[in-house]
């Protein structure tokens, strides 16, 4: 498949289209630690071996868990190796998540993500905004000022969103470069239609997470049918899905198997047809 890099607007950082999500590797419910942690070091470890430049993270997973193992899987980091984490909630120690948007929080959030991938500036930051059922309209520019102010220091170097709404990135755009958005995407979930054409036409990535429905996997005859009929796994056709959906979709599938990373890292070569395109379109369709 061709154009498979993106250059994030005015940044110079170029990336593969295809990076790696780390969020699967703590324990269950993205709580404590892996049950493998040898293997967790060498699914990172693979990864950037097999081209993988861009990983995504947080402090909160875990908590600090994904940080600490890829500080110690990859640090010191190779040259040209884009980490981005996202801060803005927090975990109770029963493994419930809350917004954590002060300025007090997001400035500790920060400085932990720092620590803990033993970084002196963090590459990209998105500032995780809605919750769990996708975005609100409430105003960001208060959360946002904090993470602007960390960028002026040099400890951010760009600035990112999650979880947010058309009227939101414009509010965000407004006080400072964006670089990416991250929300939830794929092939049944498609409010993000005109999101993510305008984010095309500003030059900015759009990051879908969930790429086949998350949590409740997507059931479909017609996935299935497609996987088939292209000698791949339902996995592997949404994400094909999804980079020939428009140039600057960037993908960050997770895994903690070294199988499943090799099968999505192989999405990207894997070529769609157009009436397979067809057939996949009609599900968010319908």
């Amino acid at each position: 498949m061709s154009n498979m890099h993106f250059t994030f607007l005015g940044t110079g950082l170029r990336v593969n289209r295809v990076g790696y999500g780390a969020m699967q590797l703590t324990g269950p419910g993205v709580f404590g630690p892996p049950r493998d942690p040898e293997g967790a070091l060498a699914v990172l470890r693979e990864a950037v071996a097999s081209g993988v430049d861009h990983i995504d993270t947080s402090d909160f997973y875990g908590p600090h868990v994904t940080n600490e193992l890829i500080k110690k899987a990859l640090h010191p980091y190779r040259a040209g190796l884009v980490i981005v984490t996202k801060v803005g909630f927090r975990r109770g120690p029963d493994k419930s998540w809350h917004p954590a948007a002060s300025a007090d929080e997001l400035t500790s959030a920060v400085h932990d993500n720092l620590k803990n991938l033993g970084l002196d500036a963090l590459d990209v930051v998105n500032l995780r905004v809605g919750g769990p059922h996708g975005p609100n309209e409430a105003p960001i520019g208060e959360k946002l000022a904090v993470l602007v102010d960390l960028k002026r220091q040099g400890l951010v170097r760009h600035i990112g969103l999650s979880t947010v709404s058309l009227a939101q990135y414009e509010e965000a755009r407004a006080m400072t470069d964006i670089v990416c958005v991250q929300n939830e995407y794929n092939l049944v979930k498609r409010k993000d239609d005109a999101l993510i054409a305008r984010l095309a036409a500003d030059g900015v990535a759009y990051v879908p997470y969930f790429p086949l429905g998350g949590f409740t996997p997507l059931q479909s005859s017609a996935l299935e049918d497609v996987a088939k009929a292209a000698e791949a796994t339902p996995m592997q056709v949404a994400l094909a899905w999804l980079l020939q959906r428009s140039p600057n979709i960037l993908l960050i599938p997770g895994t903690s198997s070294l199988g499943h990373l090799r099968e999505n890292l192989a999405a990207a070569k894997l070529a769609l047809t157009p009436k397979m395109l067809e057939t996949l379109d009609a599900i968010g369709a319908a």
